[in-house]
C-alpha cells in the first residue's frame, strides 16, 4: 500500500469561507467513491491555530505505484487539484506502508 498525504496552505488573503475554496473542498470530498484506486480517503480542515500549520489535509491510500499514477491522472482528481492551484500551495508525501 502507498499512503498519499497532501497538506495545503491557503495563499495570503484567502479565507476558507470563500466560495471558491468551499468548491475546492467539495471537489476533493467528492473523490471518495469516484476514483476506484482509492482504498482510503479522508480530507479535512486543520483544527489548530499555529503559524507553522497547514490549512487543509488529504490522507489517502492506494494499492501500489500504478494505482497512484492512475489516481493522479484521473480527470476528477485533475479537476479538483486545478481549483486549488488558484488559491493555495501544497506539499506532498507518498510512502509505502
Amino acid at each position: 500500500m502507498i499512503r498519499h498525504l497532501v497538506l495545503f496552505k491557503l495563499n495570503e488573503g484567502v479565507s476558507r469561507d470563500e466560495e471558491r475554496v468551499q468548491a475546492g473542498v467539495r471537489a476533493f470530498a467528492a473523490l471518495e467513491g469516484e476514483i476506484p484506486e482509492l482504498a482510503f480517503w479522508e480530507c479535512a480542515w486543520n483544527i489548530t491555530d499555529r503559524p507553522i500549520a497547514y490549512d487543509f489535509a488529504i490522507n489517502s491510500a492506494v494499492a501500489d505505484q500504478d494505482a497512484l499514477k492512475r489516481y493522479i491522472e484521473h480527470p476528477a482528481h485533475q479537476a479538483a487539484a486545478a481549483q486549488w492551484r488558484e488559491f493555495a500551495t501544497w506539499v506532498i508525501a507518498d510512502y509505502a506502508f
